[in-house]
């Protein structure tokens, strides 16, 4: 082991003059390399300058347009309040809804059927258009099985699925 580590002693001191002029050269080329960038900037450091602004302004122009094409939408939930009263011919018979198979939107439509609205109350109260109100209408009027408004409300009526006096 001894003479092992001998041997590459003797390696490092027969090649120390190699390995410091390697380092050496190295340097040097390092400090060339550097003064030839150095230089290049200072030579062309307008352009360089301008480069870095129109790359900043790109990059800006890009973040902004996918800011305008994907605006940031907030979902607002708007619920009423219906009040029931509290007798047993009052109450709502929730399964039979579920048996008509009533949308919330037709059953909604329902509502303001039997409180007298028109088609364009009920668009306007509803921030929906008149055709979508008669297409919730006629749906409402095909799984009821009834063939006008009146039918619609005394059915509904008839079968609970809507207090017969709510407040308007």
């Amino acid at each position: 082991m001894n003479s092992m580590i001998a041997s590459i002693k003797a390696f490092l001191i027969r090649t120390s003059y190699i390995t410091k002029y390697a380092l050496l050269m190295t340097l040097l080329v390092f400090i060339l390399k550097w003064l030839q960038w150095k230089f290049l900037i200072v030579d062309h450091a307008l352009e360089i300058y301008v480069g870095f602004i129109a790359l900043f302004f790109t990059l800006l122009g890009i973040w902004m347009a996918a800011k305008m094409i994907h605006p940031r939408v907030e979902k607002v939930v708007v619920e009423k309040n219906v009040y029931i009263g509290t007798d047993d011919h009052h109450l709502i018979n929730e399964a039979e809804i579920e048996k008509l198979n009533l949308s919330g939107r037709e059953y909604e439509v329902l509502q303001h059927l039997v409180r007298g609205h028109s088609n364009a109350q009920i668009a306007e109260e509803m921030c929906l258009s008149i055709s979508t109100i008669k297409t919730h209408a006629s749906n409402l009027f095909n799984k009821m099985d009834v063939k006008s408004r009146t039918q619609a409300i005394e059915k509904a009526q008839r079968l609970r699925l809507v207090a017969p006096t709510l407040p308007t």
